[in-house]
């Protein structure tokens, strides 16, 4: 009996040991990419206009660097069908070890790419061609990340222990902004525009080994071992049709509920930079710092409202979510066009912190319940990426459009913040519960 009891004790610590093993993994790798993918879109607002497009309009130059910003996402439903499928197929690890390579060999590509001056259009047509990589790369990290953290998690902890994943957004928030701003203080602005912008994207080689070594000793997901391997229950030749046919619905629903999140975060650490210094002539490193501050409460607010949701219910999050950031869209801008800093702050820290973490803080457990384990991979990471695109990579170029459509007016753009989070909160309200006994 004694014998029984030591075993299943030590069954249940070999399963804690697991679960926390498998969420270290998929926050470290999560930092290594955001930190790529987010240090593009800041360098791309403050300089690569002059470095990759100088031989066009400066306003149009601006469009054409933040459009590059949008064509990594563009690529991103494409690496979560790749990644999805193979993921689905022969398991999670192999895919998050693969994905983060590709990302890292990427931006170090980008910090050594000679500029317009040296080799022409030559130097954007490969910025576009390393960014797809980048976007290709995050399009297969976030469905295994999350998974693997929500198929080892304890049951009534689901959000709690997948929450990593989004911490990682703001971790490589920090370290992505507080490298552009290092380097601006180190160089100063001259040296930044001119050559020192690579520093960040060359260093991103040390989390890349970081990230691999990790992620090359963690265990497979043992649900998918469990459900998929061991019960022979194979996904159909092409996971992504299974996923589509059986749950449509789902795909709507994920984009939805990423609206709150993808427009929240977008417009205050990215549009924001751009618009307060082209604009409104404020210094650059205002924003730089909102940007570093916004990632660091992150870091407590998201796992502080996944333990949350884990007692209540995971789609209120998004309900009040969307609301709070319905409310604090026109109050940022105003504060923004009055140049009052507290009240930017205030409002920086409701959009992004508040909103947009509570959303974020569940969409791991809801959107993986969703699908079946057997193409949860393919399903879940493909509609992620697919809402990236529709409310998040074209979403700093479609805000410098409505400022020009608005004759320098941000009116259109708090109007598009307000109706994106409106969606969120409805659509989370309407939606069936996704309870945690469903991810399992």
């Amino acid at each position: 009996m004694h014998s029984a009891s030591a075993t299943s004790k030590n069954q249940e610590q070999q399963y804690i040991q697991r679960a926390r093993k498998a969420a270290l993994s998929s926050f470290i790798g999560a930092v290594v990419d955001w930190y790529d993918f987010l240090l593009y879109g800041i360098v791309a607002a403050l300089i690569f206009k002059d470095q990759f497009f100088p031989s066009i309009a400066p306003s149009m130059g601006t469009l054409a660097a933040l459009a590059t910003f949008g064509v990594g996402f563009l690529f991103r439903p494409l690496g979560g069908v790749v990644f999805g499928h193979f993921g689905d197929r022969i398991g999670r690890k192999k895919m998050l070890v693969l994905t983060v390579l590709l990302m890292g060999i990427a931006t170090v590509g980008i910090g050594l790419l000679p500029n317009f001056s040296s080799i022409g259009w030559w130097a954007p047509v490969l910025l576009v061609t390393l960014r797809a990589i980048q976007g290709f790369a995050v399009g297969g990290e976030w469905g295994g990340a999350a998974l693997m953290a929500v198929e080892n998690a304890p049951q009534g902890k689901k959000a709690l222990y997948s929450s990593g994943v989004q911490i990682g957004y703001g971790v490589g928030l920090v370290l992505a902004t507080g490298a552009v701003s290092l380097v601006l203080m180190i160089f100063g602005e001259s040296a930044f525009a001119e050559w020192a912008w690579r520093i960040p994207f060359i260093a991103s080689a040390i989390l890349l080994f970081t990230a691999f070594w990790i992620r090359r000793g963690q265990e497979e997901s043992q649900e998918f071992i469990e459900q998929v391997v061991e019960a022979k229950d194979q996904p159909k030749k092409l996971p992504i049709l299974q996923a589509i046919s059986e749950h449509p619905k789902a795909f709507l629903y994920i984009i939805a509920l990423r609206l709150t999140e993808l427009l929240t975060m977008y417009l205050v650490t990215n549009f924001a930079l751009n618009y307060s210094t082209n604009n409104l002539c404020m210094d650059k490193q205002f924003f730089l710092n909102i940007a570093l501050m916004v990632g660091a409460i992150s870091c407590f607010s998201i796992p502080f409202f996944a333990w949350i949701s884990d007692k209540i219910t995971h789609k209120s999050m998004c309900v009040v979510g969307g609301l709070i950031g319905a409310m604090s869209a026109f109050p940022f801008f105003m504060a923004m066009d009055a140049q009052n800093t507290w009240l930017i702050i205030l409002f920086a820290i409701l959009l992004a912190n508040v909103a947009h973490d509570m959303v974020v803080s569940v969409h791991q457990p809801i959107f993986s319940s969703l699908f079946g384990t057997s193409y949860r991979y393919s399903g879940a990471g493909v509609g992620y990426q697919v809402a990236s695109i529709v409310g998040g990579g074209f979403t700093p170029m479609i805000a410098a459009a409505l400022v020009i459509w608005g004759n320098g007016s941000w009116q259109y753009v708090a109007l598009y913040l307000v109706v994106g989070c409106f969606i969120t909160a409805l659509v989370a309200a309407i939606m069936p519960n996704t309870t945690q006994e469903k991810t399992i």
